[in-house]
């Protein structure tokens, strides 16, 4: 009887290998060639996969049919003819079991990446598009979103999911809003279906897209990478203690909570609603800050949903009404929009609570937003004074920690999200990023072009058409010519157009001084469809704002010449330009006086009689940058060389 047992099991066991083994051989595909997928018009299509060793696969897309053998890896490809814009078709892949991908269309492709700018969703900005979300009825325009995935090993040879997803009013919501407003763009220009494929990670250098052969020239980084594959000392990094003191518990969630109806509030102060914490009484405090108000809401607003309107907060938060909560968010960025259930308010006084954390620089509520409760066509304004009180004091770390971030990591990001998609046919990129290398402009004038030939070269298509957006404006005005890091980083993208068949969309007039994710996407991507319909259609438009060129130094006068000057310059608001700066050997630059004259601009400043150097829109968030070409786009931000 235990013989029988023992063989059954045995039996049992040899059947799951055998099974285990079978399904490791079946043929497969790439997550990115799957239902909905959109192929590159005009180009080879390239189909590839996974097979067993030896295995014969045989594949028929429309009326073609491809035979191929996987080799000794189980790898296989197969491409087949260039086709016009169309579809659908049908994708059939039949080896050991047969795969069948459907509704697959032709068009143009195109890949957009970079950071937080980039992968900034409809559904964060659907207050201000409102319209265009209930209005994507577009099953022509798609996008394929990359998951975020690091690997320090090297270059992977897929990613582990993904699907096709079409513009439609739910599902646009997901699709990156500048990449969806670039693709709505070219579709209604050219009315070919477009394919979207989003790799973005926020708050990620560029050097973490790039491959370590695009690397090649910075040795430095290239002995981070070595020093990365190492997975001891990863691991190590990963054990390394934090030397900390342990903070205390948050005394608004001990007892009866604080944000509960039956809490009796004591020694609460006055606070202002919007406004930095740091700005009124609580001097260097990192930690939690619960803020209370009683509202007065009508019985017109009761008994529907609301939404409420809480404008960016730094960094996390908690919303509760009448003790319950409605909505929390967990990092600084995005707007607060929360919606409020049906019958949780009431007429008469409603308790409002905020739950704020934050744990580095000035913590509160973000000025120049809207915060407001609003419920059918009722609004009300929460702007104005609340109570507060400490919950929490963070006691500051001791020593401090390794700071590793996989995702920073040279090359980390390129062999995990941009490698799986290489053999994709596609028609060029689109890049938002810069934001997490201001502070290394010199490098970064470095490290883009390097990006754009290592992507080029890894694609074997040529001169892709590289679009890219110059950083918009961020942070405080300064009304006295300053140094900027932000400044220096456009000056940095600017010079990327020396690469060929780049373009770069000027951003300087979309930022928000708080805000370093701009509401305002629409014009981004419509900016980025222009170099787009010049650089990759071949239309003879204006595609571009102002960039200078070259400047004059007479007389004690500066006369600056630019490109992409269209219908002729001009300031945008009829006033004289400004945001010019005048410096001579010193250094020490003032602002100056500029006259458009022609497709040129003439600087000057009394008090700087023997120029040297120009500066315009040079700050990180430039007060009046209004220079512009008479089609409406503004000029980039530069600086000339010393003569």
């Amino acid at each position: 009887m235990f013989g029988n047992k023992s063989f059954r099991r045995s039996a049992l066991v040899l059947a799951l290998l055998y099974f285990s083994i079978g399904v490791s051989c079946q043929v497969r595909l790439p997550h990115l060639i799957g239902d909905g997928a959109i192929f590159q018009r005009d180009r080879p299509v390239k189909v590839w996969g996974w097979a067993a060793k030896g295995e014969k696969v045989r594949v028929r897309f429309a009326s073609e049919t491809r035979t191929v053998v996987a080799d000794a890896a189980g790898t296989w490809s197969v491409r087949f003819s260039p086709r016009g814009a169309g579809g659908p078709f049908t994708l059939d892949v039949q080896a050991s079991n047969r795969l069948v991908v459907k509704d697959i269309l032709i068009g143009d492709v195109w890949l957009c990446s970079g950071q937080s700018n980039m992968v900034h969703q409809m559904k964060l900005h659907s207050v201000r598009y409102s319209a265009d979300v209930a209005g994507a009825h577009n099953p022509e325009i798609r996008q394929f979103w990359v998951p975020n995935l690091t690997a320090l090993q090297g270059p992977q040879d897929d990613v582990p999911a993904g699907s096709w997803k079409s513009a439609n009013p739910e599902d646009v919501l997901e699709f990156s809003a500048v990449a969806y407003f670039f693709a709505r763009v070219i579709y209604e220009k050219y009315h070919v279906p477009i394919g979207i494929i989003n790799a973005s990670v926020g708050g990620t250098p560029i050097e973490a897209w790039t491959s370590e052969n695009g690397l090649k020239d910075f040795p430095d980084i290239l002995k981070t990478i070595d020093k990365n594959k190492d997975t001891a000392y990863i691991n190590g990094l990963s054990r390394r203690p934090m030397v900390t003191t342990a903070p205390p518990a948050d005394k608004g969630l001990a007892g009866t909570p604080w944000y509960s109806p039956d809490y009796i509030p004591k020694e609460w102060r006055r606070i202002a609603v919007p406004g930095y914490w740091e700005d009124q009484g609580l001097r260097n405090l990192d930690g939690v800050v619960w803020y209370r108000r009683e509202i007065e809401v009508p019985a017109s607003m009761t008994g529907q949903a609301a939404r409420v309107f809480l404008g960016r907060i730094v960094n996390a938060d908690a919303l509760y009404i009448n003790g319950k909560e409605v909505g929390h968010t967990t990092y600084e960025y995005p707007q607060r929009r929360y919606a409020v259930p049906a019958g949780l308010l009431k007429a008469g006084k409603n308790l409002f609570v905020v739950r704020v954390t934050n744990s580095a620089g000035k913590g509160g509520f973000v000025p120049d937003k809207p915060y407001c409760l609003f419920a059918g066509n009722d609004t009300i304004d929460l702007k104005g004074y609340w109570e507060y009180k400490v919950g929490e004091v963070f006691v500051p770390r001791r020593g401090g920690g390794f700071g590793f971030s996989a995702q920073n990591a040279p090359a980390a990001l390129y062999n995990a999200m941009i490698a799986p998609l290489i053999p994709y046919a596609i028609k060029g990129f689109c890049w938002y990023q810069g934001e997490a290398n201001a502070g290394r402009a010199a490098e970064y004038a470095k490290l883009q072009p390097a990006m754009i030939a290592d992507w080029r070269r890894q694609w074997q298509e040529g001169d892709l058409p590289f679009l890219y957006v110059q950083l918009p404006g961020f942070g405080d005005y300064n009304y006295l010519p300053v140094e900027s890091s932000w400044a220096e980083l456009r000056e940095a993208q600017r010079g990327s157009l020396s690469v060929a068949n780049t373009g770069m969309a000027v951003a300087i007039d979309l930022g928000e001084w708080n805000d370093l994710h701009p509401d305002r996407k629409k014009p981004v991507g419509e900016r980025l469809a222009l170099s787009a319909r010049k650089l990759a259609y071949g239309e003879d438009i204006v595609y571009s704002g102002p960039i200078f060129q070259s400047a004059s130094f007479t007389d004690g006068k500066v006369t600056l010449s630019f490109a992409h000057t269209g219908s002729g310059l001009m300031a945008n608001d009829g006033e004289e330009p400004q945001e010019f700066a005048v410096a001579g050997e010193d250094r020490k630059f003032v602002w100056a006086h500029a006259k458009i004259e022609g497709d040129k601009v003439v600087v000057w400043s009394d008090a700087v009689p023997h120029p040297v150097t120009v500066r315009y829109a040079w700050a990180d968030e430039p007060v009046n940058p209004n220079l512009y070409n008479r089609e409406g786009l503004p000029a980039s931000p530069f600086q000339t060389t010393i003569q």
